[in-house]
């Protein structure tokens, strides 16, 4: 039996050499001259190529309580233990498996996409190298090393693979949004969007990776300031599926936004932008007055203070205005930490405007305190008084 197992075994015929190791199996008990671990291993090595995994599994846990410095049986439990996700109990047979044959490319392989979905990775990357040193068109581990360097904060390195692989038809799509992603962490918002296009050029992606282009996408278009393909990005987003993240409230922020060139200024235009338009909020503020602009500060993205010193003929005044850069609901907190910042310049008052609204509790901490609070409908009746025509929106 054994003679005609090794011919069936030797020849690939896998299905004959099966059925003749599982009765060798059953002999070896009763006959000691039987090579129990070899019958064994084969009998799993065969099951394998039946695609009898549950079977292959099964005997490969038997042969390795027989040996288990064996090759053959730590990598196959370790591809199996893969296979079934189990990446915690597949890690330690690929290690064993990669000791006994430092460079065999597929024991390297699935170590790394192991590692990899395990968070390890350091260990994932060197893993992966070794393997794409021997096979290095494996397009799906160049992919998950790009990740790992991704996760790495290598991101040089991450980008290039990523580059490389953007136009690959099968992984293209998803290599285009990491790169497109990691370009709009550099603030390279043109070769994000190239980067995006590109991926979204690709046939048969999944729905959930579309969305997640495009969301991008529009993120990126509004960054350079092209509020109207922003819009057109998220209405097909809500086409494939209207509750996909915030886009809802994007829309509902951006449409008004895209009609009031001022509102675009005042909330995505740059820095200085924003700052020259706050100025001429300010010197407009108050009719027949004169405005003399003392300093600004720009603490950060979220406002800017500008401290004036205002001239009427009834009265004169300093006076702290506080430009916030949101659509959203500001709270006590920043009318507070205005609040320190009137008394620490001995101003008389402050005046707080805003594109979106104040809370409750922010229009009651200024009751009793010599603030102003300004929220977006009087802002646009500001924005009308500012001299000269603004530009048109985009459309």
């Amino acid at each position: 039996i054994q003679m005609l197992a090794d011919l069936h075994y030797r020849e690939q015929a896998f299905e004959n050499a099966f059925k003749q190791y599982h009765l060798l199996i059953e002999l070896c008990a009763t006959h000691p001259d039987l090579d129990e671990f070899t019958v064994t291993l084969r009998h799993a090595l065969s099951a394998m190529q039946l695609k009898k995994f549950d079977v292959a599994y099964r005997s490969l846990m038997i042969a390795r309580t027989l040996k288990d410095d064996n090759f053959e049986v730590n990598y196959n439990l370790g591809y199996l233990e893969f296979m079934r996700k189990n990446f915690q109990k597949a890690v330690p047979y690929l290690q064993k498996a990669r000791i006994l044959e430092p460079e065999h490319p597929q024991a390297n392989r699935f170590l790394g996409h192991s590692l990899f979905r395990l968070k390890k990775f350091n260990d994932a990357a060197g893993a992966l190298r070794r393997s794409l040193d021997h096979v290095p068109d494996d397009k799906e581990s160049l992919y998950v090393l790009a990740q790992t360097y991704f996760h790495l904060s290598k991101n040089d390195l991450s980008l290039r693979i990523f580059n490389h692989l953007r136009t690959d038809p099968n992984i293209g799509a998803r290599a285009s949004l990491f790169s497109g992603t990691i370009q709009m962490k550099n603030r390279n918002y043109g070769k994000a969007i190239e980067d995006f296009e590109i991926g979204l050029r690709h046939e048969n992606i999944q729905i959930e990776i579309i969305l997640e282009i495009k969301y991008r996408l529009a993120a990126a278009n509004l960054a350079q300031s092209d509020i109207g393909q922003a819009i057109h990005l998220w209405k097909e987003i809500k086409e494939l599926n209207p509750k996909y993240k915030d886009v809802q409230d994007q829309l509902n922020k951006y449409q008004e936004i895209n009609t009031n060139r001022n509102l675009q200024v005042y909330l995505i235009s740059s820095n200085s932008e924003f700052v020259t338009i706050c100025r001429k909020l300010t010197t407009s503020y108050f009719s027949r007055a004169n405005t003399k602009i003392m300093n600004i500060a720009l603490p950060g993205d979220e406002y800017v203070d500008l401290f004036t010193e205002v001239h009427t003929r009834q009265w004169e005044d300093l006076i702290l205005f506080r430009f916030i850069r949101s659509t959203g609901q500001s709270g006590e907190l920043m009318l507070r930490e205005m609040y320190s910042r009137i008394k620490e310049l001995k101003a008389g008052r402050g005046i707080c405007i805003t594109a979106g609204d104040f809370s409750e509790s922010a229009k009651a901490f200024v009751e009793a305190r010599l603030i102003d609070l300004v929220e977006k409908d009087e802002l646009f009746k500001l924005f009308s008084r500012l001299p000269g025509r603004p530009p048109a929106a985009a459309s």
